[in-house]
């Protein structure tokens, strides 16, 4: 989805992959600080590729993209998972209407690995119980169970690909003498 930290954002809107039609999770804190200067890259056969950079900014729910180069995506927040995993919950610029959800790693200080939650990565029986097909591509969720069940099964699953996202410290202004 797009390429770097929601690069992984922008496979969502492929098939097996998860969506909702309103927000799922609603608890969300600023987890990466008020402000984010984010460094992005996609990620293909573990190498990194196309990087861009883009600035986002805490409004108090979400974090809304400020500038830089990727505006695919218009808003999202973050939410612990497990461990060093975080769900990212984003509304997409190109299809407002939906919400997707993507699985952050945590890999280093301030580097982060961003990856699809993919439906293929449940068992059946869960695929069954929990996904509706409206339109035929994505995974339609509607409850919070339903949201961590497929993200724990994407974190079971080691994967290369996706987006790589470096946390950038928010440069100082510069002092006047």
């Amino acid at each position: 989805m797009i390429r770097a930290l929601l690069a992984g954002l922008c496979a969502l809107s492929l098939s097996a992959c998860i969506d909702s039609k309103d927000p799922i999770l609603s608890d969300s804190q600023p987890i990466l600080g008020q402000r984010l200067n984010l460094q992005l890259y996609s990620l293909r056969n573990g190498h990194a590729y196309d990087p861009e950079r883009s600035n986002f900014t805490w409004n108090g729910k979400l974090y809304v993209h400020a500038s830089g180069s990727l505006k695919d995506v218009r808003a999202f927040s973050v939410h612990p998972l497990e461990g060093s995993d975080y769900i990212v919950q984003s509304r997409p610029a190109r299809h407002p209407e939906h919400i997707e959800y993507a699985l952050m790693r945590k890999l280093a200080g301030g580097v982060f690995q961003v990856i699809a939650i993919d439906e293929a990565d449940a068992d059946e029986a869960n695929r069954a119980a929990a996904c509706k097909h409206p339109g035929g591509v994505a995974c339609r969720i509607e409850t919070r169970e339903q949201l961590f069940a497929f993200a724990r099964a994407t974190a079971a699953h080691h994967k290369i690909d996706g987006g790589l996202a470096l946390l950038l410290e928010n440069a100082k202004p510069k002092r006047r003498r």
